[in-house]
């Protein structure tokens, strides 16, 4: 595979993580406002990773990871989540705090470095907010899941997985105790919160998120 710069892997890893609980392919702008960037140093970026097989794109369309890409783009999710995952269970931080420091050690962080924090950790299958962890032959299993958020009333389901963009969701959710693992049940799905009944400790709790909250937890089907 191409070497890759650690600018291009944060594009790799933006567009695969864009689009990997939806189906819609991520656009030059959307991808400029996750990134932090011009729209023009995007397009100037998105060509060179046309250019080098990375990424397929037309002018003002959808940017798409080739198989090439792909490809590298799971090594650099494997080597940020196993981060994340060594952060919390073997340097004591929370995980509302390893996003940017995995950011930073991810372009560091020697492949025999990572086999080592790979066995050290006994192989998880799953970062501390569920995401799952690609093997170090870039496969990858995932559950299906459903959107908390587009859940109807009434439904059940395992939390999967748990967005960790915004830190203060996190922590507000650990709060309530709900993690990847808790058992949800929906009781009312309103237009501006919802409101569930999770297992938390073995006993049911009571609890009303606001709907920003719903989308970002992700259910069992």
């Amino acid at each position: 595979m191409p070497a890759t710069s650690p600018a291009i892997e944060d594009y790799l890893k933006t567009v695969y993580a864009y689009t990997e609980w939806q189906p819609d392919a991520i656009t030059p702008s959307v991808l400029a406002g996750r990134l932090g960037v011009a729209p023009s140093s995007v397009t100037e970026m998105v060509k060179k990773m046309a250019s080098a097989g990375l990424v397929s794109h037309v002018p003002y369309g959808a940017v798409r990871l080739t198989d090439t890409g792909l490809a590298q783009a799971l090594a650099v999710v494997r080597r940020h989540r196993l981060i994340e995952t060594w952060l919390v269970e073997e340097m004591g931080y929370s995980w509302d705090e390893v996003h940017d420091e995995a950011e930073i050690l991810e372009h560091a962080l020697s492949d025999r470095l990572l086999e080592a924090i790979d066995v050290r950790l006994g192989r998880p299958r799953n970062d501390p907010h569920g995401d799952p962890i690609p093997k170090a032959d870039g496969t990858l299993e995932r559950e299906p899941a459903l959107l908390l958020a587009e859940a109807p009333a009434g439904h059940r389901g395992t939390v999967l997985r748990i967005s960790d963009r915004d830190p203060s969701v996190l922590r507000e959710l650990d709060e309530s105790g709900v993690r990847p693992g808790t058992e949800l049940e929906v009781t009312d799905a309103a237009a501006d919160r919802f409101a569930v009944t999770a297992a938390v400790g073995g006993s049911p709790v009571d609890l009303t998120l606001p709907r920003e909250t719903a989308a970002s937890i992700w259910v069992t089907v």
